[in-house]
């Protein structure tokens, strides 16, 4: 079924940050996204789409991947095509986590970060962190498709402090209020 409504089609997110001093360990940030079905849409994510993997059929993909933040523009981009996505799918939530690798490392501690989410040449969100800076993660968009299968942005970007596995597991929980 068609409709005349205008959805959000295709996303792109995108990150940049400065690399770390020299003689520091290196700031590793990465981009997480997490698919929710119908059935459990604040559930455990039904797949998750990080560095080295991809969304199984195609639809959300990591198109450039940092270690390191060194390069020239963002350093980090994921593309999601909504359009795409199955129908037993409602819900996506993206966020950002820095490695810990190396140690406890937050927003604060790392320079000129902003993530930027864009449909086209449309900019939905900027933000670079200040809000979060004491947290090693963060949430940065969701995507809720409505009952008339049209796709929604949530902005708003929510600190989490643990690690890059924890954080991936709980990302999607009903946010506070919700």
């Amino acid at each position: 079924m068609s409709t005349p409504n205008k959805d959000i089609d295709k996303v792109e997110v995108r990150l940049k940050w400065d690399p770390s001093s020299q003689g520091e360990p290196p700031n590793d940030l990465d981009i997480i996204a997490a698919t929710y079905s119908t059935e459990e849409p604040y559930g455990s994510p039904a797949y998750l789409v990080h560095f080295d993997s991809r969304a199984p059929d195609g639809t959300i993909t990591l198109d450039r991947d940092s270690r390191t933040g060194q390069g020239l523009g963002f350093d980090e981009v994921m593309t999601l095509e909504l359009d795409r996505l199955s129908d037993s799918y409602t819900r996506v939530v993206v966020g950002v986590a820095i490695q810990q690798r190396d140690g406890r490392k937050t927003f604060a501690g790392v320079e000129n970060t902003v993530v930027q989410i864009l449909e086209g040449y449309n900019s939905l969100s900027e933000d670079d962190f200040a809000a979060v800076g004491a947290a090693t993660a963060a949430v940065v968009a969701e995507f809720v498709r409505d009952g008339t299968g049209v796709w929604r942005f949530h902005d708003g970007v929510r600190g989490f402090d643990g690690d890059a596995d924890s954080f991936a597991a709980t990302m999607g929980g009903r946010p506070p209020g919700v």
